[in-house]
């Protein structure tokens, strides 16, 4: 036991890569390949599981840190650590696999081993991405992501499927490779691609500005910031359900925690210098997602633009530069992917049944699919943020947060100007409900379709009891990332991060307020009386 316990974050890591391996080369019938694969990901889920409960909330540093001498007498290392933050996102990915597997198991008839095999080699390229410590192994797992997204959208996505896939590897790409020139640049002043050693080059106004800029750009494309999400309808629309599943869930997370991890304690005049413009792009994102989602007749093509909309609160929050901003954005990246991903899930469900997904082809399904109705509002009234429910929680947050910040130019008018996104959240969301649910059966084709099979219920359960738990729970999250996002804000508030190794960037920044940490235990407390 010690075996696995002694390198956790390599088992949770590369458990799934191994099973990836066995269905390329040993278990090819179709339906050994959708077993073992579900197999593995459950247990990867449970490898996660025990890192939750010998998680140390107090910490705000590094977790189950694992580091070995790789490349240039260890100035290139095999570095992986945990924190809260780590956790929630890793906890996301691990409890989405399963349910993304069994969601595939008939939807996916053509090639299934190898469809298997992306699915787990995408968990692994996930999780590392969270737990690199070293630039140069971060960027690896970066990068990886892309092969088996690219295939699984090129292979078994809809008609316009090659059109997505080469415009989804392309914009990407082109952002990861200003990345790395940063990532580069750093080394060689550093010395080490050690994250840690990163946080204590000393660097100059100018520097700042551009290296802020590089990176940026690489995780604005991959949330997707407006202007630059175009090509996330496409991907959405054009990827199989599971595809989009992963791609809603837990790939477009991979921005934003780029964002709060490197990004931002990296560079901190780089964040004081842009974050008035990028907060207006946020807000920008939010309203413009939100309009262009309620003209949709297309329903998983809404929401997609419901995404652009949910992660542009994200990007306000992270850089509204409070603590409970942050949090907030941290728990709504929780949310929307527990919401996103049932609404995918579920319009995978009616798609299989009718193989279309036009608004105008429904109506009045409530009658013949009460089930799979009460599901669809569930999932609906998460999106939009109904109190009691994980949306509310994270948006609230966010949008106290960014009104209460005092180094984020226009904060309150950002926060008056963001809320018209919850406005336009319900409107379109209840629309496209009531279009597709309410009135009369008319169309003979929706007559006679079956309702939600035990499978699919077994599938969706799990998600809705989460989005319940979190929306009256929160400080099952909060206080988890309570530690870590003080850790992370250190340098940006001018202060050193002694968790693990100083982060002794010598920049003036706006002094924090007294009690900053305040807002977080507020929100804690009140949840627990």
């Amino acid at each position: 036991m010690s075996l696995i316990t002694d390198h956790i974050l390599t088992w949770v890591t590369f458990f799934p890569l191994l099973g990836s391996v066995l269905l390329w080369t040993i278990i090819r019938r179709d339906s050994h390949a959708r077993i073992f694969a579900l197999v593995v990901a459950l247990v990867d889920f449970v490898l996660v599981l025990y890192l939750w409960f010998h998680f140390d909330s107090s910490r705000g540093d590094d977790q189950f840190v694992e580091k070995v001498a790789w490349l240039f007498n260890g100035q290139i290392s095999y570095h992986m650590g945990m924190d809260g933050i780590s956790l929630v996102l890793v906890m996301l990915t691990a409890f989405l696999g399963p349910l993304v597997i069994l969601s595939t198991w008939k939807a996916i008839t053509d090639r299934v081993p190898e469809f298997m095999a992306f699915i787990l080699f995408l968990q692994t390229a996930m999780l590392g991405t969270f737990f690199a410590r070293d630039m140069l192994l971060f960027y690896v797992f970066w990068e990886a992501m892309l092969i088996p997204m690219y295939f699984l959208i090129g292979i078994w996505g809809g008609q316009r499927r090659i059109y997505a896939a080469v415009k989804f590897f392309i914009f990407t790409m082109v952002g990861s490779v200003f990345m790395l020139v940063g990532i580069l640049y750093l080394y060689f002043q550093a010395g080490s691609m050690n994250l840690f050693d990163f946080l204590q080059v000393s660097l100059g106004h100018e520097a700042q500005l551009w290296l802020f800029a590089a990176f940026f750009l690489a995780f604005a494309i991959k949330v997707p910031v407006f202007p630059l999400h175009t090509w996330l309808p496409d991907a959405h629309v054009e990827a199989p359900t599971a595809g989009s599943v992963v791609l809603a869930g837990v790939l477009l997370k991979m921005g934003t925690y780029g964002m709060l991890r490197f990004a931002m304690p990296l560079f901190p005049e780089g964040v004081a210098y842009f974050a008035p413009a990028i907060s207006i792009l946020a807000v920008i994102g939010i309203i413009y997602g939100a309009l262009v989602a309620m003209v949709q007749p297309d329903v998983k093509k809404l929401v997609a633009y419901s995404s652009v909309s949910h992660l542009g609160f994200v990007v306000l929050g992270l850089f509204s530069l409070t603590p409970l901003g942050v949090a907030g954005g941290i728990f709504t990246m929780l949310a929307h992917g527990l919401s996103t991903g049932a609404l995918f899930l579920l319009v995978g469900v009616i798609y299989e049944r009718r193989h279309t997904r036009q608004i105008s082809e429904f109506g009045g399904l409530a009658h013949g699919m009460p089930v799979y109705a009460t599901f669809f509002m569930i999932a609906t009234l998460a999106s939009v943020g109904l109190p009691g429910m994980a949306g509310f929680i994270g948006e609230f947050m966010i949008l106290f947060g960014t009104f209460g910040s005092e180094t984020l130019a226009h904060a309150k008018l950002m926060a008056i100007l963001a809320t018209t996104g919850v406005v336009l959240g319900a409107i379109y969301m209840l629309w496209m409900y009531q279009r597709v649910f309410f009135g009369k059966l008319a169309n003979e084709k929706n007559k006679g379709l079956p309702d939600l099979s035990l499978r699919e219920i077994a599938v969706l359960l799990p998600i809705v009891i989460f989005m319940f738990w979190l929306g009256v729970r929160p400080g099952l999250i909060l206080d988890k990332v309570e530690a870590s996002v003080a850790t992370v804000l250190a340098p940006l508030n001018g202060g050193v991060d002694t968790t693990e190794e100083p982060a002794s960037h010598h920049v003036r920044h706006a002094e924090p307020e007294s009690g900053q940490d305040h807002p977080v235990f507020i929100v804690r407390d009140t949840e627990n009386q």
